[in-house]
């Protein structure tokens, strides 16, 4: 028998022609002890689907049903664990979990309820920051909370609504492997609503992909034996076939095809580029060492003394090279780039960028944040104006509105150029970003986790409109990444540095793949694998405390001088 049940269920919201209908004719039946993986764009549905569950809504038509009744409300029977950690700041570790235990059990005794507070603390790793507020508690441990505050409710089933999805790509990892080890203690039903298809396959029996028009597809079960282990899993054939098959179904029925080229870029010179007789007589300009990084510090004044953060950072990219920058949180890799911006003094060492030291902020270096920054009463185009008006002053009005226009609709925003950017969505706003970096022609393109703050599936998107941009351009690019999948997709060679302080360069390595590259193609090329192989053991062995002296031996980029 089913212990939930959704029988035709359709949920929209607002009236007249303001209405959104969000679920259409929805049936799901999960079993008792299954581990379910509902997956999909931003905007699907997926927590609408989940506060059905919960009883935080009810459904316009049609049934939900736990255990052969109706769900009318909240019930301690249902755990719920959302994106936000929703802690009462003033409260410790064991307060917030004991808040838990108090609305399901109030009549246990101070010693059983102590009992139960430390077993579910210490399911979740917390046992020593039982003392600890939230506001003295990273990301992922706060998370950690709000997951044994749920199991403390000792509920029939878990409600996951991406409660990994704020968390950085590392501690999101470790504790989705967490709640993997916790739901195999008792093999409690569990609902994941996610974004990301590794996790999905990683914890779930079965995923079922959301569609962007509110309906189900079809299911997909998840064969590989339990218990499953990350590191395994990049080997093994039926994960392998798992992510394209459902990578593949996402794509084709989510992202929009690329948009079509109508207008030509004009031929304009930017404000930092070299006057046609002399760039005619120096054509080509550098092409080796167009970039170089030599022996590179930045070192920080603390109470007790110099921190040096980043150490003989040392390398040399060629002109039209596109580079990743990976690494553990704290390893200096914005450290790095906001000092090839200007925006960051270097302490000891240089940066040439074709044949000149960086100093200070200058568009010739175009910088997109995880932010992007955009004039919110301004529209996308008034926002990508702002530089293009200050790089080309010696082009026509028109001349300049070519080359802002030829790069929103690159980007997909054709029908969003006179929009204002309070208006547009986080992934509309991040392609403005984009769209405003190329638009100043620059010498070198910064990313700085240009698409952290965006769901899994956006980012591919995004991922593909950067390919496609920059394909046009072969502007010198690199990209500060935690995403290994991100890493190897974009980039000609992938620089991964050790853990800090004092963090270096501790291996590169050459992504030799055919461009133009497309996330479909690379999931079926077969040595896609052993580049990600290559790069997640790099990150496992930091993880684990590896020394960087005796580690870091990277092959140079070009032979030394």
């Amino acid at each position: 028998m089913s212990i939930l049940s959704f029988q035709n269920v359709s949920k929209g919201f607002g009236t007249g022609l303001n209405r959104a209908e969000v679920l259409k004719n929805v049936d799901l039946d999960v079993k008792e002890g299954e581990f379910v993986a509902i997956l999909g764009f931003s905007g699907t549905g997926k927590s609408t689907l989940m506060n059905l569950i919960a009883g935080l809504e009810t459904p316009d038509t049609g049934s939900v049903l736990f255990k052969g009744e109706a769900i009318k409300g909240p019930g301690p029977e249902r755990g719920l664990v959302f994106q936000s950690y929703s802690l009462m700041p003033w409260l410790t570790v064991g307060g917030n979990v004991g808040l838990a235990v108090d609305a399901v059990f109030p009549k246990l005794s101070k010693t059983d309820r102590e009992d139960k507070i430390d077993h579910y603390v210490g399911m979740v790793g917390l046992s020593h920051a039982m003392s600890r507020r939230p506001a003295e508690l990273s990301g992922g441990m706060r998370q950690r909370v709000s997951v044994a505050r749920a199991l403390a409710m000792n509920p029939e089933m878990l409600l996951l609504d991406e409660p990994l999805s704020a968390l950085d790509a590392l501690t999101r990892a470790n504790l989705a492997d967490e709640i993997l080890d916790i739901w195999e203690q008792d093999k409690k039903t569990c609902i994941l609503i996610t974004n990301d298809v590794d996790e999905a396959i990683l914890l779930a029996d079965r995923i079922i992909p959301l569609n962007p028009n509110g309906t189900l597809g079809e299911p997909v079960q998840v064969t590989i034996p339990r218990p499953r282990d990350r590191a395994a899993m990049n080997d093994d054939a039926t994960f392998k076939a798992l992510r394209v098959q459902v990578t593949n179904y996402l794509m084709d029925v989510g992202i929009a095809a690329k948009v079509e080229e109508t207008r030509a870029l004009p031929e304009v010179t930017p404000i930092h580029g070299v006057p046609a007789a002399v760039k005619k007589a120096q054509e080509g300009g550098i092409e080796e060492r167009f970039l170089a990084f030599s022996k590179l510090h930045k070192i920080y004044p603390t109470p007790k003394g110099p921190l040096t953060v980043v150490e003989d950072f040392d390398l040399k990219i060629n002109k039209g090279e596109f580079i990743s920058l990976i690494g553990h949180s704290g390893c200096g890799k914005s450290t790095v780039l906001t000092m090839a911006a200007g925006l960051n003094p270097i302490s000891k060492g240089a940066i040439r960028l074709d044949g000149w030291n960086v100093e200070g902020a200058d568009p010739e270096r175009a910088v997109v944040f995880q932010s992007p920054n955009l004039f919110p009463w301004l529209t996308a185009k008034e926002n990508v104006a702002i530089g293009v008006d200050k790089v080309y002053p010696n082009a026509s009005q028109s001349e300049r509105q070519d080359v802002i226009e030829y790069y929103l609709e690159r980007v997909g925003l054709a029908d969003s150029m006179d929009k204002q950017a309070s208006s547009l969505s986080n992934g509309m706003k991040q392609r403005v970003g984009i769209a405003r970096a190329f638009a100043l022609s620059p010498k070198l393109l910064l990313l700085d986790e240009p698409f952290g703050m965006l769901d899994s599936l956006t980012r591919w998107e995004l991922q593909e409109v950067l390919m496609e941009v920059w394909s046009r351009t072969k502007v010198t690019a690199i990209c500060v990444t935690h995403d290994v999948d991100e890493a190897i997709l974009l980039a000609d060679r992938v620089v991964m540095m050790t853990n800090g302080p004092q963090a270096t360069i501790g291996k590169i390595t050459d992504v030799d793949l055919p461009r133009p590259r497309t996330r479909k193609a690379l999931l079926e090329h077969p040595d896609y694998y052993n580049y990600r192989a290559e790069v997640l053991n790099f990150l496992e062995e930091y993880e684990h405390g590896a020394s960087p002296k005796s580690n870091a031996n990277p092959k140079p980029a070009v032979a030394a001088e």
